[in-house]
């Protein structure tokens, strides 16, 4: 169905998607179409880092002990 389409027909299909939209409004899709792009890189770089929520098991067993502390305090009152 494609292999109808020339270069001539792209090049009028273009021409009336400019009168039809502007020039003006294709510069903003434009514009949000590269500013998804760029959010979606940093999202997928951001993505590969560990979150802080992901604590390495000395700062885990750290904060275990320090709760277990604080409940003997509790249970000596």
């Amino acid at each position: 169905m494609l292999a109808g389409i020339s270069l001539p027909h792209i090049l009028l299909l273009l021409v009336i998607v400019v009168l039809v939209f502007g020039t003006g409004k294709l510069k903003n899709a434009g514009k949000d179409l590269g500013g998804f792009f760029k959010g979606f890189k940093e999202g997928i770089k951001d993505a590969d880092k560990p979150d802080a929520a992901d604590a390495p098991p000395a700062q885990i067993s750290q904060q275990n002990s320090n709760t277990q502390s604080t409940v003997e305090k509790k249970d000596q009152v």
